[in-house]
């Protein structure tokens, strides 16, 4: 049969699709840099705060909570209050919140004022995480978990940098001014999205999960995987400062464990993503979990030196396996990809706030081995739980098959 050429609108529609998602992910994980960059960097203030406003450590997790207990309760109401703005407006609304949050910290209202301004501030983030997410998923549909694997590893580019720059404009200016200078930079940061958002053609303003059916039922055991793995990356780094001054490590040696692991993990989130494509999900999360529960018992039993050497391996797995579960959200979303973003992350947040609670009373009650192997025994406990959803993943690709063919 002989086949029509392409019109003009065709051909515009092909050559525009590349850069019209390349915005989008470049909004999401611009995006995504800044509000993760922003959640670390309050690190570097809390040693300064507590000797300004005379503050306990009981105080200081206190304040802490406030802006992370924010972003991570308000992941499923946020997303759903801006059900009538798209994508990246919301981007754009919520990066100007939270530089607004920082903001109102610099100015001279106080201790009330620091409390108002990190609620604000974690406002804002809460919007970022589902709504860049679904960015993503939504510019690339069923093409979406590479880019996803992108966004995620985005966000250990801001915990680097931003901290970093903090931690070194600290010593030179006060504090408040320091604030003063991430909030202009947050607004600087919202005129490039509204610039991006200009520059595309409207995108949806809610992505519909792309299983239906039978892949339905495996979200629920996506988000248990999520929310274990979390577990574990959080339990591993709580004990991990004092497994190293037990082999004789100071401080700057645990700095540059710390600094190891986080590299490792930098790496992971793209590797991860990669070998999640050529390994599928389940054999991947299956074959990273193992070897982090495996590496994480060996780093008990080796000296200093080689401990050092195996913490960017551990890197990689500890921390790369989000990729490929953040990937996966969309194939098992119910109906609403941006809700299913908001309950993945409220999973994950919660459990990254908990769980070092958890872990820490197992230690309390026995000695940290057993806090380290705890948490060595949660990634063994995915694996598992891999198997139960590995059906939900082939009828989705099944589905996926179906609808290719029919197309």
């Amino acid at each position: 049969m002989h086949m029509a050429p392409p019109t003009d609108r065709s051909r515009t529609t092909q050559t525009n699709r590349w850069p019209q998602q390349k915005r989008g992910l470049l909004a999401a994980c611009l995006a995504h840099a800044l509000h993760d960059g922003y959640t670390d960097g309050l690190y570097a203030f809390l040693p300064v705060w507590q000797a300004q406003f005379g503050l306990s450590y009981a105080a200081l997790a206190v304040v802490r909570a406030l802006y992370y207990g924010t972003m991570g309760g308000l992941q499923i109401p946020s997303d759903r209050a801006l059900r009538g703005l798209s994508p990246r407006a919301a981007l754009v609304l919520s990066t100007v919140l939270a530089a607004a949050g920082l903001l109102i910290m610099g100015l001279p209202f106080g201790f009330a004022g620091l409390c108002v301004g990190l609620v604000v501030a974690g406002i804002g983030s809460s919007i970022q995480h589902p709504r860049g997410s679904m960015l993503v998923a939504d510019s690339y549909g069923e093409a979406s978990r590479r880019p996803l694997g992108i966004y995620n590893f985005s966000g250990d580019l801001g915990k680097a940098v931003l901290p970093a720059l903090i931690a070194l404009l600290l010593p030179i200016l006060a504090w408040q001014s320091v604030l003063g200078l991430m909030a202009v930079l947050g607004l600087a940061l919202a005129v490039v999205l509204r610039i991006l958002a200009l520059a595309a053609p409207g995108t949806r303003t809610a992505a519909k999960g792309t299983a239906s059916g039978g892949g339905r039922g495996g979200f629920p055991m996506l988000a248990t995987i999520g929310a274990l793995d979390t577990a574990t990356r959080m339990g591993y780094l709580l004990f991990l400062p004092f497994l190293i001054q037990e082999r004789g490590g100071d401080t700057p040696v645990v700095g540059l464990a710390l600094a190891l692991l986080f590299i490792g993990g930098a790496f992971g989130k793209a590797a991860c993503a990669w070998l999640g494509e050529r390994l599928g999900v389940a054999g991947s999360v299956m074959l990273t979990e193992a070897a982090t529960a495996l590496l994480i018992a060996a780093t008990l039993v080796t000296p200093l030196t080689p401990t050092l050497v195996l913490l960017p391996l551990l890197g990689i797995v500890l921390n790369g396996t989000s990729s490929v579960l953040y990937g996966t959200v969309p194939e098992l979303a119910r109906d609403d990809t941006g809700q299913a973003f908001a309950l993945f992350y409220t999973c994950v947040i919660g459990s990254g706030g908990i769980s070092p609670i958890l872990y820490g009373a197992v230690a309390d009650h026995s000695n940290p081995t057993t806090g380290v192997l705890a948490s060595a025994a949660t990634a063994a406990l995915i694996v598992p739980l891999v198997l139960v959803l590995r059906p939900h993943l082939r009828s989705h690709q099944a589905l996926h098959e179906i609808k290719t063919k029919g197309s």
